[in-house]
């Protein structure tokens, strides 16, 4: 890991007066540069990087073989290609590209989408299927321990097993979860147990419908690309810039209709069919939904359902931030954060929010004492936690929060443990008063001999646009050696994991007992550096 200077030496005057404004100048080219940087409309599709990219296809390796590896890092290196162009850069058979698409798909991997072409007549438009590899769904697939951990605290044994098998195919109709759960049986009891176990599983967000199997995605016209250049720089949330940022979108369902179920129950009394719906949507946008899926033909039993990452994520997020309040500063502001977060988590919508809030210190409050560690605490207590974290105070006592700050700080810490296992302790003070800082700062001078004398000045600043990236793609590489690792060791032992439990006597219990304390300290140590990967990427 390299720190170099954020721009050239240059010559200036040692006169105080013109400093500020040079600094001043500075700062503000290499924030257009950043800007410049960025990924504009349309057209552009931000690749992972070479380690993500690589670590991404030893998952897909390890979970469904080699040939379907191949396919997604052709996606992955390449960007959305069509069927024929895959075929053409793998010089495999289309059916077998074919298999490995509805595998990936499946797996929800991969999104398939129709893309417009210009050209040719204007009322015949040619259009084209595509398939692009979604990156963080294959990350996420390290985290499933993760997420059954959550859903086992929170629901009962038979949602953990339901939610298990989405895990495990991807995604799944009702009827096939049925199937699945009585190897098709007809039991009509059974049937609405099945049907609760989801419903518990959707009311919590650990379930939603899935993605438009292949939506529409026209070009931007020039309308659309002059309307986001005007609205670049303001507070407006722009439209989505990336490929995959469309694409998603556009597959995304809509709010009223991603959580609504539509299940028709058979009463014991009088045999007729009755429909239940998810409750809280509101009536015009549920009839809306229920028509749509008449449209399409569905019952209920048709429609297909996979786990809900963002509600995982979301809640991941929200533990990480208390975690670093708690060590940075005390159990107080960890306890006034947790009760800001939980109040506020119903008025989220997305999972990168960056504020939480604004709440009334009553309301807040009262979240305090639902918990143990906060029925000791007093107003005025909370008042000065609130006031720790740095929170905004309204005209009417209610307070807000920057999530985003928060983040930033764990980044910062999480890179300074880095710099100062690596480089020492005299790099750490360094990178840590550059990082803190967060502008140009004079190091040192010098004389130049040559042509006119003068004096230059070195400006340092730590530039967080390349080097988080830079961090990010050393953790994917630490993540991918820890897999190998993991994988080497059990492949060593395979013969005396295939021998019965009887015979692993002697020295062969020592060999199973180690490996077994090898094993669990990898994956712990990959557990805990996948909270940091989620930390750069994810949060």
């Amino acid at each position: 890991m390299s720190f170099r200077p954020s721009c050239d030496p240059l010559a200036s005057s040692s006169s105080s007066n013109t400093w500020s404004p040079l600094v001043q100048r500075l700062e503000q080219e290499q924030e257009q540069r950043q800007r410049q940087q960025q990924p504009r409309g349309g057209g552009t599709m931000v690749p992972p990087s070479q380690y993500g990219i690589k670590y991404a296809v030893h998952i897909i390796s390890s979970h469904f073989g080699d040939l379907v590896a191949k396919v997604c890092e052709c996606l992955l290196r390449r960007g959305p290609l069509t069927h024929r162009n895959i075929v053409r850069f793998m010089e495999i058979s289309a059916s077998q590209v074919k298999n490995c698409l509805l595998v990936l798909i499946q797996q929800n991997c991969v999104q398939a989408f129709s893309v417009e072409h210009p050209g040719g007549d204007e009322d015949e438009s040619r259009r084209s299927t595509e398939y692009m590899a979604v990156f963080d769904n294959i990350i996420h697939r390290m985290r499933f321990p993760k997420f059954v951990a959550v859903v086992s605290q929170e629901l009962d044994k038979e949602c953990v097993e339901l939610f298990q098998g989405l895990l495990q195919h991807g995604r799944l109709t009702l009827e096939k979860m049925i199937d699945r759960a009585k190897s098709g049986q007809e039991d009509c009891p059974a049937q609405d147990a099945t049907r609760e176990t989801l419903s518990k599983l959707i009311n919590a967000r650990f379930v939603e419908r899935c993605p438009d199997p292949e939506p529409h995605l026209s070009p931007p016209s020039e309308e659309e690309g002059r309307a986001r250049k005007r609205t670049k720089f303001s507070k407006v949330a722009a439209e989505p810039q990336t490929i995959e940022e469309r694409v998603l979108a556009a597959a995304a369902p809509m709010e009223a209709k991603r959580f609504l179920t539509i299940f028709h129950t058979t009463t014991e009394e009088d045999g007729q069919k009755t429909e239940c719906s998810f409750p809280g949507v509101g009536e015009k946008r549920k009839c809306d939904a229920l028509e749509s899926d008449k449209e399409l033909g569905s019952d209920g039993s048709q429609v297909l359902w996979r786990v809900n990452v963002q509600e995982f994520m979301h809640r991941f997020r929200h533990k990480a931030c208390v975690e670093n309040v708690r060590e940075r500063l005390d159990g107080g502001a960890a306890v006034a954060l947790n009760a800001m977060l939980e109040t506020s988590r119903s008025m989220e919508k997305k999972v990168k929010t960056d504020n939480a809030g604004p709440l009334t210190i009553n309301t807040i409050y009262e979240e305090v004492m639902k918990g143990e560690a906060g029925r000791a605490m007093t107003l005025d207590h909370l008042r000065a936690s609130l006031v720790m974290l740095g929170c905004e105070r309204g005209t009417d006592e209610s307070y807000q929060i920057d999530l985003k700050n928060i983040i930033e700080l764990a980044q910062n810490e999480e890179v300074e443990s880095v710099v100062l296992k690596r480089y020492g302790r005299e790099a750490y003070r360094i990178f840590r008063l550059l990082s803190k800082a967060n502008r140009l700062i004079e190091t040192d001078k010098k004389v130049v001999v040559t042509g006119p004398r003068q004096t230059q000045f070195l400006l340092w600043k730590v530039n967080k646009s390349t080097l988080w990236p830079h961090v990010l793609d050393e953790m994917y590489h630490a993540a991918l050696n820890l897999n190998l690792r993991v994988a080497y060791e059990l492949e060593k032992e395979n013969e005396l994991l295939n021998l019965p439990i009887e015979k692993r006597s002697g020295p062969l219990e020592k060999r199973y007992n180690r490996l077994r304390t090898v094993r669990l300290l990898l994956e712990s140590s990959l557990m805990k550096l996948d909270d940091a990967i989620m930390l750069f990427h994810d949060f």
